[in-house]
């Protein structure tokens, strides 16, 4: 049975080079989802909704239930996915993505969920000052900040808008499902991050009935900023659930 590595926004698969390279096991993908480093179904309208009902319709082609990770969107998007359809995921690990209605959206996201300022945001984004904010705000080594900026391409643009613009209410409509979750989990959060504070990954924790969260000294992106740390409690979370 595959891992299946799922990024956030505004990331893609490369997200999770770092991590990757520090796994061992060869069964590993890392997905792009559509508008993110790859192309949208016609009529795809990057609804939260239509990204979970479209890794879904991947997973179901895996054809064996899978381990299942995500960061970020990855994190709650997978998470949507795990309480929909338990018999597609046989492990869940996840962070920095809350799933709870006391959530507040982070200042850049509410810029983003209001009409005219969020395309006013997206045409007026350059890569260099996008970069360097990204390294500033979120201590994102800024070799890596730039590679990540340079992903964001008009679709990338019109995706992160239609995304969040459909989850102005998403911690209230998907909160309560998370009882049905019933594949062991794992969550990491790196405990500094400003946008999804470090509470929200022990409530998290306390919803899915973790044993342990993971607070890892860093930012929004222990991917990048704790690559093999990640890629340790990923194998460790693995290892213990091989045998069951």
């Amino acid at each position: 049975m595959p891992a299946i590595l799922v990024h956030g926004v505004p990331d893609t698969h490369h997200v999770w080079d770092g991590v990757r390279r520090r796994l061992n096991r060869p069964d590993i993908e890392a997905w792009d989802l559509p508008g993110f480093g790859a192309g949208r179904p016609t009529g795809f309208g990057s609804t939260k909704e239509e990204y979970v009902d479209w890794l879904i319709q991947r997973l179901e082609r895996v054809g064996e239930p899978v381990d299942l990770v995500g960061h970020d969107w990855g994190c709650i998007l997978t998470l949507r996915v795990a309480s929909l359809r338990p018999d597609l995921v046989r492990t869940w690990a996840g962070g920095n993505g809350p799933v709870n209605a006391a959530y507040v959206w982070h200042p850049l996201a509410r810029i983003w969920q209001e009409p005219g300022e969020g395309e006013r945001y997206m045409s007026e984004l350059r890569t260099d000052s996008f970069a360097e904010e990204l390294a500033a705000a979120f201590d994102v080594p800024l070799h890596l900040a730039k590679e990540m900026a340079g992903r964001v391409d008009e679709p990338m643009k019109d995706a992160v808008l239609k995304l969040y613009r459909s989850a102005l209410t998403m911690g209230a409509e998907w909160e309560p499902a998370l009882s049905a979750v019933s594949a062991p989990c794992a969550v990491f959060w790196g405990a500094r991050d400003p946008a999804c504070q470090i509470e929200f990954g022990r409530r998290l924790g306390d919803s899915l009935r973790v044993s342990e969260v993971i607070e890892l000294d860093c930012n929004h992106w222990p991917v990048l900023q704790r690559p093999a740390e990640v890629a340790e409690l990923l194998e460790q979370h693995w290892s213990v659930h091989a045998a069951h």
